[in-house]
């Protein structure tokens, strides 16, 4: 069974960076899209950034456009998350998810079934 595994949060002052990743561990099919979401208190999840497994097409919410970075390590099973120029409206609980096919909208929650437990982001100013 596949399981995704998040690491790298933390808590930074504005400005700041961190890097998140998402580790993919056990057998099973392969997963063509990987989606990282966040979810601050009182607010709705929202799609960050997801990357195409196979073309290595990447997609950013307006928000993060410019300061975050979404990649690929095959090698390591693992997919990267790039955190730059921080601010605290990023502070959220950072979760990965993924699933065997790919939904219409990159961004769309529901459309994947493999979540990990999520890695805190907390941004200091």
């Amino acid at each position: 069974q596949v399981q995704l595994v998040e690491s790298g949060g933390g808590s930074v002052e504005v400005g700041g960076s961190l890097t998140l990743s998402c580790t993919r561990s056990g057998y099973g099919r392969t997963l063509p899209c990987v989606v990282w979401f966040r979810q601050a208190p009182g607010k709705e999840r929202e799609g960050v950034a997801g990357i195409y497994t196979g073309s290595l097409i990447t997609k950013y919410a307006d928000s993060v456009k410019g300061r975050f970075t979404v990649s690929l390590d095959n090698t390591r099973n693992t997919v990267y998350l790039q955190m730059n120029g921080l601010n605290p409206e990023d502070t959220a609980m950072y979760s990965c998810a993924a699933d065997t096919s790919c939904p219409l909208l990159w961004d769309n929650a529901p459309g994947y079934r493999i979540w990990g437990q999520g890695t805190q982001v907390t941004v200091t100013s």
